[in-house]
């Protein structure tokens, strides 16, 4: 990340690149979280339960948790640009398979489209990096992750609704559409990138799952598990705990999905200049935000100030942890770019899992409790893990230099 910059994209070119970035991922989060408010939808159309049309949703998280980062390490030599467009346009022929009436295949396109989602974010996140100086590095990884975080706040309601208004075929049909415009900018606007992975399959995994990498991985797991199992819970904790209901709980939760993409785009920030610190402060802003929720969550001012603050620092601290995580990974970061999004998956399985125990067998307000004490344990790994270097530092990030356009070629 001390590479110097290097004469490459023009400034327009680097936004354009960065925006077509953003618009990918939130087309593949928006199809991702689509599913949850379509559940029902899917259920009776297809004529099954709707605890097994959730089959649909734990299958995307499975393709993306495993699949993305196998993906990743099967396609190392191939140049980013080729690899990104080829990778959305199988996505897009995958989604189209929801279109058949048959539940099985279903299950299937969404564990495809699930890994090759994961395949996206690792490659986006290393064009991002190779098209801004290295200074910029933290903020160019907010902007991928934000697409996820806004398709979170706006994707999820308004795939919901378009499914309501044209069934669930034609909501995926409308992500296919987008898609397709996303995909035709990509092949337009994205420079070409060659692979920037050191080395073998071999040397990949041996320096992605390297001890300094999993133990910030293992951070990011508790991290996610510690907001998940409340967050998973929040709209009953809102009804119970709070005494809110109906339109009231959709405020406070779009206040909270707001809030997760204004920190999303802060975390970069602080990401370039500090990403450990920024760990370890916003661990302990999670403990005490907790805190508050379970000591004052019948206080519907103090839980709308908690919830925002919840979405600040629980979603700004991600671009510090995949700083992190590639640059510990050093020559192995065509791997490593892969592993965030797979561990906080797994992490907010697990705190749907714990959040529903503590849930079943004591009280609404007992998740909160459970993410708090699983957060306290997560502030001494954050510190631990701010002392990890990585041997490889001077090759842990493709910079700007390494795009394979000229700045007049850039500029056609």
């Amino acid at each position: 990340m001390s590479t110097p910059q290097q004469p490459g994209l023009s400034r327009v070119r680097v936004n354009l690149a960065l925006a077509t970035l953003f618009l990918g991922t939130f087309v593949l989060g928006t199809a991702e979280l689509g599913v949850v408010g379509m559940l029902n939808l899917i259920a009776d159309d297809v004529g099954v339960s709707i605890s097994a049309a959730g089959m649909l949703v734990t299958a995307y998280a499975l393709g993306l948790a495993i699949g993305g980062p196998v993906l990743a390490v099967l396609t190392i030599r191939l140049d980013r640009r080729v690899l990104l467009s080829s990778t959305l346009l199988a996505y897009l022929a995958a989604t189209l398979l929801v279109l058949v009436p048959d539940f099985g295949l279903l299950i299937v396109a969404r564990a495809l489209t699930g890994s090759l989602h994961g395949l996206f974010i690792g490659v986006a996140f290393t064009i991002a990096v190779s098209v801004v100086p290295p200074q910029r590095v933290g903020r160019a990884l907010a902007v991928v992750i934000a697409g996820f975080a806004v398709s979170a706040a706006l994707g999820l309601p308004l795939g919901t609704l378009i499914g309501q208004t044209v069934g669930w075929r034609g909501a995926f049909a409308t992500f296919v559409v987008i898609g397709a415009v996303c995909l035709i900018a990509t092949l337009a606007i994205i420079p070409r990138v060659p692979p920037t992975g050191a080395g073998g399959i071999a040397a990949q995994v041996r320096h992605a799952l390297a001890p300094r990498v999993l133990a910030v991985l293992g951070l990011a797991f508790l991290l996610f598990t510690g907001q998940y199992a409340a967050l998973t819970y929040i709209t009953t904790f809102l009804e119970q705990v709070t005494g809110i209901s109906g339109g009231v709980i959709s405020v406070f939760l779009f206040a909270y999905g707001a809030a997760t993409a204004v920190g999303v785009f802060a975390g970069g920030r602080f990401a370039d200049k500090a990403a450990s610190r920024t760990l370890i402060v916003a661990t302990a802003a999670l403990i005490a935000v907790l805190g508050v929720l379970y000591l004052a969550g019948a206080l519907p001012i103090l839980v709308a100030a908690s919830l925002i603050l919840f979405g600040l620092f629980g979603m700004g601290l991600v671009p510090s942890l995949q700083y992190r995580v590639v640059s510990l990974a050093g020559p192995g970061h065509s791997l490593a770019e892969t592993l965030p999004a797979s561990t906080i998956n797994a992490g907010i399985a697990v705190g749907a899992l714990a959040g529903g125990w503590a849930i079943a067998n004591y009280s609404p307000s007992s998740v909160v409790l459970v993410g708090l004490v699983i957060c306290i344990v997560a502030l001494p790994v954050a510190w631990a893990t701010s002392t990890l270097k990585s041997a490889e530092d001077s090759e842990t990030l493709p910079t700007r230099g390494e795009t394979t356009e000229t700045a007049t070629e850039a500029e056609r």
